[in-house]
């Protein structure tokens, strides 16, 4: 495989990253916890681009990454990210199951467009997003399994945001990430989400998730406290640029498809006040 179109460059992550949920997350920290969490940022990208756009067998490509990973562990990575991340593994003794649970979740969006149930979105969400936190809990030398528990909620919560606010894009993709039970709850059908704005139906099964994503991130909060210094701002951060983003979507009236929903910054202040706090 050519990995050369694949390998976004470093600014480029960066850039990427102030247009998602997390942006005070990078900048509070040291530059080596930087580093860190750029190369692991870079490998959850580059798992999501060869599991949502890349040409030709995205199957083949994952499995390309999967055993490229490995290699990373032994100083041997192919691929420029995984050469990137290489020192962030052996630096800080980062398990590979994280990892692997990434690569996973792009395997599976390859074989499931649809989730019957909220407990078979917040199963996948155990891989597509939760290994993420506790790899960055690694970056802050604060991996426990009670702190596990807590920011695998919040990182649920970030992901079922994303969901909310990118359910035209996932559709257009043939995807739908909103619970086939909750679209029926509220007389919705999914067909809806192809129309010009969002359906009275369609802004309830809204309005119910982000009040769903919210409380994951109430339940999730005390994990600020379990931590100081830079860790501690840049989870307050994360949990922020949800709130934030949950913020937008409510003020567009939950209408995601016709409406912007990209948070503002005195939102985004205002949350990692009171996530601070």
């Amino acid at each position: 495989m050519s990995t050369a179109p694949l390998a976004p460059a470093a600014a480029e992550l960066v850039a990427r990253a102030q247009t998602e949920n997390f942006p005070v997350a990078l900048f509070v920290l040291s530059r080596a916890q930087r580093a860190h969490l750029m190369a692991i940022y870079g490998f959850a990208r580059l798992a999501d681009e060869l599991g949502d756009s890349a040409p030709g067998d995205r199957l083949a490509q994952l499995d390309f990454l999967e055993q490229d990973l490995d290699r990373a562990y032994l100083g041997r990575a192919q691929h420029p990210l995984l050469q990137r991340l290489t020192p962030s593994l052996s630096q800080l003794s980062l398990p590979r199951e994280p990892f692997a649970a990434l690569i996973e979740a792009n395997r599976r969006d390859q074989r499931i467009a649809r989730y019957a149930s909220w407990r078979a979105l917040a199963e996948y969400c155990e891989y597509s997003a939760n290994p993420v936190g506790r790899l960055v809990l690694h970056v802050f030398d604060a991996a426990t399994p009670e702190r596990f528990a807590l920011s695998d909620r919040i990182c649920t919560a970030l992901q079922l945001a994303e969901h909310c606010q990118d359910v035209a894009e996932d559709y257009a993709a043939g995807r739908v990430y909103l619970p086939a039970e909750d679209l029926a709850r509220f007389g919705a059908h999914e067909s809806e989400i192809a129309a010009p704005s969002a359906s009275p139906a369609l802004r309830e099964v809204l309005r119910f998730e982000v009040s769903r994503a919210r409380a994951l991130l109430d339940s999730g909060s005390a994990l600020v406290r379990s931590l100081s210094g830079r860790g501690r701002l840049a989870v307050a951060g994360f949990i922020a640029g949800g709130r934030a983003a949950l913020d937008a979507i409510e003020r567009a009236d939950f209408d995601v498809i016709s409406a912007q929903t990209k948070p503002r910054k005195r939102d985004l202040a205002r949350r990692l006040l009171g996530a601070w706090l």
